[in-house]
């Protein structure tokens, strides 16, 4: 690629920016799923709708509970499995018998929608919901638009009856009916009554605003990129198949190496679709299933796996939805509980922005600050109403390893510092998603040793840097990027084991 053709798809690129509401979803960070149903009681995944509504009887729901818990988590936001594939409303439909209003929970009179939507706004959490779009209960499935009638229906009662929603999660299952037809999905009418109802409700996986990262294992894209060819969102893309798919062998599907590389430069130069942005989300599950399986109680992820999987996802420029399913008493399990505090501790102590060593730093960067603020506030305030971005990024600054940088920040401390992570962010929400390649230096024994590297940032990477590592200089050079990168925040973290349970309880 030429220079000129370079700089052409780079200022083209550089245009692409995350709407209102993408922008807000991606600060949310981490939050949780919740998948309660029928399938709850039946011990499967997957019910077939058959299920008799008598079935559901948690003897001790509390939805408060599972707000206390993710918020002690460190979750920002919780998403209800209102209807899954079974078709159980967990919420009295005027269009459905098959409901919560039949079952014996509260004597018929129980919502379960309601009861999580007031405690998230009682403790300042945000709610969504999930509405699975394929109901193996439902007779008009596979009727075209008398069932397309009926699902936004019910689509409407939970948009219009629970307050403010900040996701809409469809998974695009599509399986056969009671009737053994499928049904074609009417996605540009979901969305339109999705627009007009919750506008500032990001449409998630089977979706325009939010991808699903490719696997339900917690794996991830060393570079993941928001701005993505338009051709990648495909509407109608069904995601977990049809009835037949194998479940097990799903949750442990890894991204494919032909899929590791969405965005970059190189990959948007082929596109023959327009740049949009599409940020990708993590998903997994604290156990095996995404239901509770009183099997699965010694096979919760261990701290160690939630923090991998937070690093990669939170620190890779995606978000990260965790599932935490409430058991038949209709509460989390003590173990679920247990881990999820552990993992909130360990965010809390490890990434308090009062412990950046940055700020106790004396630091210097290459060029001139054009972007907005002073240089201090730019690098160091946690928002992007602020940034630092050299005046010429295209002129080489200083020669390391035969490259030439396009931005070099240094810090420095009077005493060496055991440095464990690298936070970096930049503004997407003004200048796009721009760096491509960066490496980290630190002087350790006298000399100036690379130490980590990679490709994104986006709106935040947390470079995972080698334990031990102890420095009075740490180098953040930028090697490559679309057009002047820039950064809208730096951090150094220590290491931290975080706080015991009990600690992070009180």
């Amino acid at each position: 690629m030429t220079d000129e053709k370079r700089r052409e798809l780079d200022e083209k690129l550089v245009q692409v920016l995350p709407s209102a509401r993408q922008f807000a979803h991606q600060q949310l960070e981490f939050y949780g799923f919740v998948h309660f149903t029928v399938n709850t009681f039946t011990d499967k995944e997957w019910g077939d709708g058959s299920e008799a509504e008598s079935v559901f009887a948690p003897s001790a729901l509390d939805a408060e509970q599972w707000v206390r818990v993710a918020k002690e988590g460190g979750m920002r936001g919780l998403i209800l499995t209102c209807k899954h594939h079974d078709g159980f409303c967990l919420w009295p439909s005027a269009y459905s018998t098959h409901t919560v209003a039949n079952s014996p929970y509260k004597d018929g009179r129980g919502d379960v929608v309601r009861e999580l939507a007031e405690a998230c706004q009682k403790e300042g959490l945000k709610f969504g919901v999930y509405l699975s779009p394929w109901d193996r209960n439902s007779a008009l499935y596979g009727q075209g638009k008398a069932y397309d009638d009926y699902f936004v229906a019910q689509l409407t009662e939970l948009l219009t009856q629970y307050g403010p929603v900040f996701c809409v999660w469809f998974d695009g299952a599509c399986g056969e009916g009671p009737n053994g037809k499928q049904q074609v999905y009417d996605w540009d009418r979901y969305y339109e009554t999705i627009r007009r109802l919750q506008p500032d409700a990001c449409i998630s996986v089977s979706g325009p605003d939010i991808r699903w990262c490719g696997n339900e294992a917690g794996d991830t894209r060393e570079s993941e990129w928001s701005v993505v060819p338009a051709a990648l969102f495909d509407q109608r893309k069904i995601t977990e198949n049809s009835q037949q798919a194998d479940t097990a062998a799903f949750r442990e599907k890894k991204i494919a190496d032909s899929d590791r590389d969405l965005g970059s430069r190189a990959v948007m130069a082929r596109a023959d679709s327009r740049p949009i942005w599409y940020p990708a989300e993590v998903n997994t599950s604290i156990r095996p299933g995404w239901f509770y399986h009183r099997e699965e109680d010694d096979k919760v992820k261990s701290l160690e796996e939630l923090k991998s999987v937070y690093l990669r996802a939170v620190g890779g420029n995606a978000t990260f939805l965790l599932n935490l399913p409430p058991d038949i008493r209709g509460r989390f399990c003590e173990k679920d509980e247990e881990r999820l505090r552990e993992l909130g501790a360990w965010i809390a102590s490890t990434f308090d922005r009062k412990k950046n060593l940055a700020l106790f730093s004396e630091w210097e960067v290459s060029a001139e600050n054009v972007g907005k603020g002073e240089l201090s506030e730019a690098l160091f305030d946690d928002s992007c109403d602020t940034w630092y971005e050299p005046r010429k990024a295209e002129n080489a600054l200083e020669q390391a390893a035969e490259e030439s940088m396009k931005m070099r920040l240094l810090l420095s401390w009077k005493e060496a510092q055991e440095v464990r992570y690298l936070v970096l962010k930049e503004n997407i929400r003004d200048r796009s998603q721009r760096i491509e390649r960066f490496r980290i230096l630190a002087e350790m024994d006298g000399q100036r040793k690379e130490i980590a590297a990679g490709t994104t940032v986006g709106y935040q990477k947390i470079v995972d840097l080698p334990k031990g590592c102890r420095t009075q200089r740490l180098e953040v050079l930028v090697l490559d990027s679309r057009m002047a990168p820039t950064l809208s925040y730096v951090g150094v973290f220590g290491e931290s084991e975080g706080v015991p349970c009990s600690e992070a309880s009180r």
